[in-house]
C-alpha cells in the first residue's frame, strides 16, 4: 500500500492489564477519534481492532491475536498507523501531512513560502512557512483564510512582524 494512504495515528507506550490489551499515546485528535478506527497498522502487521476505549489521556485498545501480556508486551515501543480512508473526516477537513509542502499565499495571490513544518502549543497550531524568509503564522481563522489540502494550497492574511 502506499505510505499516503496511512496517517500516523500514535505508539503502543505499554501494555494494560493481563489479557493482552495495549496503551496507546494517541497523535490524533483525540482518543475518542481514535474509537472510530476498526484496524491499526503496527509495524508490518495489521490488527482488528476488537475493543477500545478512553483511559487517562490514552487509548486502551483489545487487538485480535494479542491475548495475553505475553503477546502484547513485543508490541511496546511501536509506532501505531490507521487508514486514511477509514477516517471520514468532515468536508473541509484534511490530517496536516496533507497540507506539508503546501503553497502558502497571500490575499492578494502573492507567494509567501511552502508550509515546512506546523507546531502544536496551547494556544493554537503554528504554521511554519519557509519562502524568502521564515514565518510563523498562527492557525486562526483571523491568519488562516483558506486552506485546500486537495489543491496544495493555503491562502493567509499576514500581519507586520509575521
Amino acid at each position: 500500500m502506499n505510505e499516503k494512504m496511512f496517517v500516523p495515528a500514535g505508539r503502543i507506550v505499554n501494555t494494560h492489564g493481563v489479557q493482552g490489551e495495549v496503551k496507546i499515546e494517541v497523535w490524533l485528535d483525540s482518543p475518542k477519534f481514535m474509537k472510530k478506527f476498526k484496524r491499526l497498522f503496527a509495524g508490518d502487521r495489521e490488527f482488528e481492532v476488537i475493543s477500545g476505549r478512553e483511559h487517562k489521556g490514552f487509548f486502551i485498545a483489545k487487538l485480535k491475536g494479542v491475548d495475553n501480556i505475553n503477546a502484547a508486551m513485543p508490541l511496546k515501543g511501536m509506532e501505531v498507523q490507521v487508514l486514511k480512508q477509514e477516517a471520514n473526516l468532515p468536508n473541509g477537513s484534511f490530517f496536516i501531512q496533507d497540507i506539508i509542502g503546501a503553497a502558502v499565499v497571500g490575499e492578494d495571490g502573492e507567494t509567501i513560502g511552502i508550509l515546512k513544518d506546523v507546531l502544536e502549543t496551547p494556544a493554537s497550531l503554528i504554521y511554519i512557512v519557509q519562502g524568502d524568509e521564515e514565518h510563523l503564522i498562527p492557525a486562526v481563522p483571523e491568519f488562516i483564510k483558506e486552506t485546500d489540502a486537495d489543491k496544495g494550497i493555503i491562502k493567509v492574511k499576514l500581519i507586520e512582524g509575521m
